[in-house]
């Protein structure tokens, strides 16, 4: 099982969020560290589900933009 901090060091988190980019975010809580399943966008100060349009409700401790699938 990966560390936390092995998995932060995955997720770069720039502190640039750009409009219209979409992200891969890790979150935690009580159980550890996870990737939400699914792309989210930053705005209005938010994540954002950028499928769902909907606010994501995490803790979000890291985030990267999202990778083309292989």
């Amino acid at each position: 099982m990966a560390t936390r901090q092995a998995r932060l060091d995955e997720f770069p988190s720039q502190p640039e969020r750009a409009a219209g980019q979409v992200f891969e975010l890790l979150c935690e809580d009580h159980c550890g560290t996870y990737r939400l399943p699914f792309a989210c966008c930053w705005r209005d100060g938010k994540w954002w589900n950028a499928q769902a349009g909907e606010i994501v409700d995490v803790t979000v401790i890291g985030w990267r933009q999202l990778r083309a699938a292989d």
